[in-house]
């Protein structure tokens, strides 16, 4: 066995180590878990819509723990001020000198709950932390740890006192995943553990070594046909009529911009690293499609008015885009 070889074999190991302890305290909801773990190995951020109560919070908790990292969690309220995600400066009357306060976003596994009951002011705090991993206090930078995932949630149920994000700051999610309710199965399971003795999550992993896993993801082959694929969804979100969809036209004011394309071939990469591979498949990207996408379409009145969401329109989208065919250059030349 070559040094390549067992390197892939010790990452895999981990990845599964990590999975079996999340698991062990998170009953099902698998594919919101594994969004979350694409988003962190793709250094992404995730949005997540699902009423209160489906593990949410459990999930990141969990898993900072299993890879020792910060978790820190912030309820967001009408009453938050951008100061209190980011720190601010405080006098010492004893020295007559300011220090500077670091606020909560300074962790591995932040937590925003329920993102849009805060103003624009305190979103847009957010926003440069989200994009740039720093925060400027007094004229000062400060980084934020790495590795670094922002998991933003939104209650679908109530819509009074609060403020839907700006476009901008949509756009700066890597996907938006929809979380349902769990199974009867899994609600029974679900009830059996949270009455249950408590359970303890073992640490598996360290934050250097989730770094380095997101360092190795970088390295996970994608094939030009399959960019080309993420182009083409992309831009048949922006111009419907070049990808004989203008039945569409009428139903999009605004198409997605070019970091949905980056985010699905980073997606893909992370995706097939969870699943044991070196390479990406059709699969591993037309599976993401739908949670890249569905936060980015901005829909036109007529689509409300008709019933139309964003599902719908990109599932119509990969309708008529076709993905490449599964055998791909790099595996001929594996053959």
């Amino acid at each position: 066995m070559d040094q390549s070889t067992r390197q892939d074999s010790a990452t895999a190991k981990l990845m599964e180590q990590i999975l079996y302890e999340v698991k062990r305290v998170v009953v099902g909801q698998d594919r919101f878990l594994e969004r979350v773990m694409v988003a962190m190995l793709a250094q992404g951020h995730l949005l997540v819509e699902g009423v209160p109560g489906l593990a949410k919070t459990l999930t990141v908790k969990t898993l900072a723990s299993t890879v020792r990292g910060g978790f820190k969690r912030i309820q967001f309220t009408p009453d938050l001020v951008p100061s209190d995600l980011v720190g601010t400066r405080i006098y010492n009357q004893k020295s007559g000198d300011f220090s500077t306060s670091l606020g909560p976003v300074f962790t591995n596994l932040l937590l925003a709950d329920e993102i849009n009951r805060a103003p624009a002011k305190v979103q847009s705090a957010l926003l440069e932390v989200m994009q740039e991993r720093q925060v400027t206090i007094a004229g000062e930078t400060h980084r934020v740890p790495e590795p670094f995932l922002v998991m933003a949630t939104q209650n679908p149920i109530e819509t009074e006192g609060t403020y839907p994000l700006p476009e901008a700051q949509v756009d700066r999610f890597m996907m938006k995943v929809l979380v349902d309710y769990p199974t009867d199965e899994e609600e029974y399971v679900i009830v059996e553990r949270v009455t249950g003795p408590a359970v303890n999550v073992t640490p598996v992993a360290t934050t250097e070594q989730l770094a380095a896993l997101q360092h190795e993801c970088r390295r996970v082959y994608v094939d030009p046909s399959l960019v080309q694929y993420a182009v083409r969804l992309v831009s048949a979100t922006r111009n419907p009529d070049r990808h004989d969809l203008k039945d569409l036209r009428k139903f999009i004011t605004y198409g997605a911009s070019p970091r949905a394309t980056i985010n699905l071939t980073e997606g893909a990469r992370a995706l097939a690293m969870l699943r044991g591979r070196t390479y990406a498949l059709p699969e591993d990207m037309s599976d993401l499609v739908p949670d890249v996408l569905r936060h980015r379409v901005v829909l036109s009145y007529e689509a409300l008015s008709e019933g139309l969401n964003a599902d719908a329109v990109v599932q119509r989208i990969m309708a008529k885009v076709p993905a490449p065919a599964r055998l791909l250059e790099h595996e001929k030349l594996a053959a």
